[in-house]
């Protein structure tokens, strides 16, 4: 299979970073075969009924990347551009995040294509619900538990679990995590991604003893996890003083107010706007002259063309893929602290990992605690990173890449073959 990392095709930058890996692990060839590439994938074509009366035909999809560690686990987007390879992708990534943190789970993902800032309610529910039962033969809480990705959120989790439930005629809140807490949803959920951006964001600065309080930084996207991860770089001290999103980039030298500019965007439905805030373009934004760089919107945002025009001292990927393997290669060069996405961004699985454990035991914790057992998690692995980065000379994209396939390696050569 030819890999081309210059597509933007986010599938091949994956499959670029695995070659990578398990030549410098020297894997065994039979093992890297059967981590490379999804275990199961299921496309649905099914139909839906729209507000006007008419059935509309929609594809979907379910990608399972591995399951050599435990069930698999990922979110499930709605979004017109949605692919299958974009499935693989975000699967794979998972597979590695969950291994990396430490989290008994494999990666999953799913999609439908549909545009759903065009949709009502009743239309996203039928969908919902359709796509659910078409899916349902290979989810549940031992085999596959979806949770929120773009554009779903807790009451779409909601209308996951039901259906399911009626599905088997028991109730099963097990099925999904990111649902509400009135069944079985897991204090600290919502936020515990950005949660988790900012203890990684802690981690680097305190590894390259920088103060985080006399730090500006910037973030790119405000969406779940952009928006809270300024505001917990906010209260951690840092001057936010560049934020962006989908209509486009704001800029305050002095620091944003992160609350009032999340409340501001509940409002309008944009940064663009605030009070305070000059408009700058994208490439000025990229540019500017921070200690703390967090992408937290879309893949290939840090790319060859821009990467040697950055001049952030940490790079803390909210999003995941948002750098591109040529990127990689130039910050490492220019001593940018790179902060990779499986586990910058590993907050939003572990905390579902937490619910998913809340729900099998029916016995649920305090936010103290979620967030503490979080940290915890968080500061383990990137000192696990670190070492192996130091150890073997190279950048952290690596390292982390290293440990996750490594664990998932093992434990597919433990299992053995069956038949």
């Amino acid at each position: 299979m030819t890999i081309d990392t210059k597509t933007g095709n986010p599938y091949d930058i994956v499959l670029n970073n695995f070659d990578i890996t398990a030549e410098r692990l020297k894997l065994d060839k039979s093992i890297a075969k059967r981590i490379k590439f999804p275990e199961r994938e299921l496309t649905v074509n099914f139909p839906v009924k729209m507000r006007n009366g008419d059935v509309q035909i929609f594809v979907g999809h379910r990608v399972q990347h591995n399951t050599g560690r435990g069930p698999a686990k990922g979110g499930i987007r709605f979004h017109p551009d949605a692919t299958l390879d974009h499935c693989r992708a975000l699967a794979t990534w998972m597979t590695w995040k969950c291994a990396l943190v430490g989290i008994p789970f494999g990666g999953g993902k799913g999609s439908v294509i549909c545009k759903p800032l065009e949709m009502n309610e009743y239309e996203l529910e039928g969908l919902t619900r359709r796509y659910t039962s078409e899916i349902s033969i290979i989810i549940g809480p031992e085999k596959d538990i979806p949770a929120p990705d773009m554009y779903t959120n807790e009451r779409t989790m909601a209308w996951i679990m039901d259906t399911y439930s009626m599905i088997k005629g028991y109730c099963v809140p097990g099925v999904v995590t990111g649902k509400p807490l009135s069944i079985g949803g897991s204090l600290g959920r919502r936020e515990a991604t950005g949660r988790g951006v900012v203890f990684a964001t802690e981690c680097a600065c305190e590894y390259l003893g920088l103060d985080i309080t006399k730090t500006k930084s910037s973030v790119q996207g405000f969406g779940n996890v952009g928006s809270v991860s300024a505001k917990y770089l906010q209260k951690e001290g840092s001057k936010v003083i560049a934020v962006s999103d989908i209509n486009g980039c704001i800029k305050n030298d002095e620091g944003l107010n992160i609350l009032s500019l999340i409340n501001y965007v509940k409002e309008t439905g944009s940064i663009i706007g605030f009070s305070g805030a000059e408009v700058i373009s994208n490439e000025e934004f990229i540019n500017l002259d921070v200690d703390i760089f967090v992408p937290a919107a879309l893949e290939n945002q840090i790319t060859e063309d821009n990467a040697g025009k950055i001049k952030a001292k940490i790079i803390v990927e909210g999003a995941n893929g948002p750098t591109t393997p040529k990127a990689d290669e130039i910050l490492y060069k220019n001593g940018v602290f790179l902060v990779p996405d499986i586990l910058a961004n590993a907050g939003g699985v572990t905390v579902s990992y937490f619910e998913w454990v809340q729900n099998i035991q029916n016995f649920f914790w305090k936010e103290t605690d979620i967030n503490e057992k979080l940290k915890n998690v968080i500061v383990k692995a990137f000192e696990e990173v670190i070492n192996i980065s130091i150890k073997e000379k190279i950048n952290t994209r690596l390292a982390a890449n290293m440990l996750a396939v490594a664990r998932v390696a093992e434990a597919i050569s433990d299992r053995g073959i069956y038949p």
